[in-house]
């Protein structure tokens, strides 16, 4: 099977690594190529089969060797690894990159939340170290003089913000957002359904339908047709006997049927997975179980008990999915309103009723207040920002801070925290301001 390699992302990986194996008089090359952006578009096998194209194999790190028990062992695992890059390179005389693959899963900090430990320090303090001295990588309690070869440095992530400053600057890390065009998709899409024999005309349909889809959605797509015949294979043997006939079976591996491929198929089983999707969008039960055990503890898990009772009935969970739009408040809440309700203290809030009730309800328990704020492309990733933290107690400054807040991030996503400051864990993460409105 041939796989696409998407031009830009071809040359933007090639120059990269070629420029780190030349010797260009007075210009300062960085060592470090970021590549990030949304989840699912297909980064790392980009990457893999830019690496097969040129010839060589990367040293690998993944992102979940970046954390452990004993301090110090990643930042000593990145060196090992760019020490046996740099011997790669000078036994087999042939290029060598290093590897890291979600570089901000294991070095970021997501929000206040994320434990910010030793190892997630040394792993940045090491990788500035590696791109401001990349002939010199030295082993801890060792020191071997003698010159490394120059190894380029490729690393994927979703959000580059989350990790320390001073390592993406540039100078030291190249930066290259990946948002694959639909000429690409079209590409990469005709190689993941090349063997089914789907004609260019309907490639181009089926990416037009779901043209909101990462990559990776269609290479789940083309699994999920096989779940029919999978399934009649269960039926056929008997479901109690389908471990002995796959495990250490003399018999093999059964043989199926080239399924359906059409393109109808293929846009209603694609739609059910969209329907899932938003599904998982639209119920948020982390948020209902939280609203719950704060507001109602010595009642049932329900989240009625935990809508207010001015609620409009247009927002309630009991609207069919159907009928709510993927941009649907996923609470109860709006913002602002108007005309303008007064406060306990006479002066004029801002705030809708609905999130001043939550904000006198959080502080009588005494929570914490904190907001968080995100754009479009944070929100699809999940990464929030905080606000200046609220550290008064006294519900005028706290609703205040939340009008400020609301305010300096107007047409972003905005939402607000309760802090259990005896647990020290969140108990409610509610959205109060989207960029619809």
């Amino acid at each position: 099977m041939s796989y696409y390699i998407s031009p830009t992302f071809l040359d933007k990986v090639a120059v990269h690594v070629t420029k780190n194996f030349l010797d260009l008089p007075g210009v300062r090359v960085p060592l470090i190529l970021g590549i990030h952006g949304r989840k699912g578009e297909g980064k790392t096998f980009q990457c893999e089969l830019v690496f097969e194209r040129m010839g060589f194999e990367p040293v690998m790190i993944s992102g979940g060797e970046l954390e452990s028990p004993d301090a110090g062992d990643p930042s000593r695992l990145i060196r090992l690894r760019y020490r046996e890059a740099a011997e790669q390179i000078r036994v087999r005389g042939e290029m060598c990159a290093v590897f890291i693959n979600d570089l901000d899963a294991g070095a970021g900090r997501f929000d206040s939340t994320t434990q910010y430990t030793v190892n997630t320090q040394m792993v940045n303090a090491t990788l500035m170290n590696i791109a401001d001295t990349p002939t010199n990588v030295q082993l801890p309690g060792s020191y071997d003089d003698t010159p490394l070869h120059r190894v380029p440095i490729i690393v994927t992530g979703n959000d580059f913000s989350t990790l320390y400053a001073p390592l993406i600057r540039d100078g030291r890390m190249e930066k290259f957002y990946w948002e694959p065009s639909r000429d690409d998709k079209i590409g990469i899409v005709g190689g993941i359904f090349e063997a089914d024999r789907l004609s260019q005309n309907e490639i181009v349909q089926l990416v037009d339908n779901f043209s909101e889809q990462s990559i990776d959605f269609f290479s789940a797509l083309r699994s999920r047709i096989y779940d029919e015949q999978v399934r009649d294979f269960i039926h056929k043997i008997g479901i109690e006997k389908v471990s002995k006939r796959l495990v250490n079976s003399l018999e093999g591996q059964p043989d199926f049927a080239n399924p359906n491929f059409s393109l109808e198929h293929l846009l209603e089983m694609g739609r059910s997975m969209v329907g899932q999707q938003h599904r998982i969008r639209e119920m948020r039960l982390v948020e209902e179980y939280n609203q719950s055990r704060l507001f109602n503890p010595g009642g049932n898990a329900n989240i009625a008990a935990s809508v207010p009772a001015n609620v409009p009935p247009s927002v309630s969970r009991n609207v069919p999915a159907q009928e709510r739009s993927n941009d649907a408040p996923s609470k109860y809440y709006k913002a602002y309103q108007e005309p303008i309700p007064a406060s306990s203290n006479g002066k004029a809030s801002r705030l809708s009723s609905e999130v001043v009730e939550q904000v006198q309800q959080l502080l009588a328990r005494g929570c914490k207040i904190g907001m968080e704020y995100a754009d479009n492309r944070r929100f699809k990733t999940g990464s929030w920002q905080s606000c200046a933290t609220i550290q008064t107690a006294q519900e005028t400054e706290v609703v205040a801070s939340v009008e400020n807040c609301l305010a300096e991030h107007g047409g972003e996503y905005v939402r607000l925290i309760g802090i259990d400051p005896k647990a020290k864990r969140r108990v409610v993460e509610t959205i109060i301001q989207r960029p619809q409105g």
